[in-house]
């Protein structure tokens, strides 16, 4: 971005503490950001504090970042679209997007799920509502909302069927502080960003149970194998999967208790009610839906994916934990790579 060119506008949808911390972030880049909330009361909030008291109180907006609930005022002026939504809500805001977006803007999003009742990946949903003319840009990758609101070093990837589009969504992330790698595995991506929050739940789980580390690592292990099984079958990319948007993210949501899904699974271990711990978390837990979704894929796909079945059955079946470990651990001897 030179000085004689004027910075492009970015607009990010979704008001969380993820879109937040990339409204941020970008803003932080020099790009001026609206940053769009569901509702209004939010907004306002926001506008009044400087901040987002809900999710990120501590940390205030630079000048450059401004914020709106009216979704045509947030695009209109915007060269860059980003939608961070929750991805029960990706296709209702597309939808709505559908009629404000213009030829010459480009659009990315970091919505990380499948889609509940279809278990279609984003870009597929994206595609039915935008049409195939509009090529998807995936940001993803092992960030903490906090930590990128907070300006510490860190590393995601973009991935596009398109590398100019890839490169210039890149481009408004990428500083001395935090790299953005391009990409052009967006199955792999955004398989990799929705099946981590599973395995975070199973690994919740498992520390809730009073398990140790080795439980964890064997999970997150085993659990990789997995993502790599099913999405062999999609069209993903093995290498992709060995990425920041496959095993960093996966190790990430794991092990750490920032991790909403880690936390869900921890409440479950313990025996807690699930309502208390998700309205205790007070944000959404991707792994929830996602973990239905992925059950259906891989018995669609006739994939074997024994933790991903563990959680389902726990989550929707009634199954209690330590019997799930049980039939984990019950399952007959295999080589490790089958």
């Amino acid at each position: 971005m030179s000085a004689a060119t004027p910075p492009q506008r970015v607009a990010v949808l979704g008001a969380g503490a993820w879109g937040t911390a990339l409204a941020l972030h970008i803003s932080r880049n020099g790009y001026p950001v609206c940053l769009w909330a569901h509702h209004a009361d939010h907004a306002a909030a926001m506008a009044e504090t400087g901040s987002n008291p809900r999710f990120l109180p501590e940390i205030r907006f630079p000048d450059t970042l401004s914020v709106t609930a009216d979704l045509a005022e947030a695009v209109a002026g915007a060269d860059i679209v980003l939608v961070v939504v929750p991805s029960h809500a990706f296709r209702q805001t597309l939808a709505a997007l559908r009629p404000l977006l213009k030829p010459q803007q480009w659009l990315a999003w970091a919505t990380k799920g499948l889609e509940f009742d279809s278990q279609k990946l984003l870009h597929q949903v994206a595609a039915e509502e935008l049409g195939e003319a509009v090529a998807p840009a995936v940001i993803s990758g092992p960030t903490f909302a906090r930590e990128v609101a907070r300006g510490l070093p860190g590393a995601i990837t973009v991935a596009s069927t398109d590398a100019t589009h890839a490169e210039r969504i890149a481009e408004i992330l990428h500083n001395e502080r935090f790299r953005a790698y391009t990409a052009g595995d967006v199955v792999g991506v955004e398989l990799g960003g929705a099946l981590k929050n599973v395995l975070a739940i199973a690994a919740g789980i498992a520390d809730g149970l009073g398990f140790g580390a080795n439980t964890r690592a064997a999970l997150i292990t085993r659990g990789l194998h997995e993502i790599m099984r099913l999405g062999h079958v999609l069209g993903g990319q093995a290498e992709t999967f060995m990425g920041l948007a496959g095993l960093g993210d996966l190790i990430l949501t794991c092990t750490d208790d920032q991790s909403r899904n880690r936390r869900f699974g921890l409440g479950v271990g313990q025996g807690r009610d699930r309502d208390e711990v998700i309205a205790e978390i007070g944000e959404v837990v991707e792994g929830i839906k996602s973990a239905a979704a992925a059950h259906a894929l891989a018995t669609r796909h006739e994939v074997d994916m024994p933790i991903t079945e563990q959680v389902y059955r726990v989550l929707y079946e009634g199954e209690d934990p330590h019997d799930a470990v049980r039939d984990l651990l019950d399952r007959e001897v295999k080589p490790e790579t089958v």
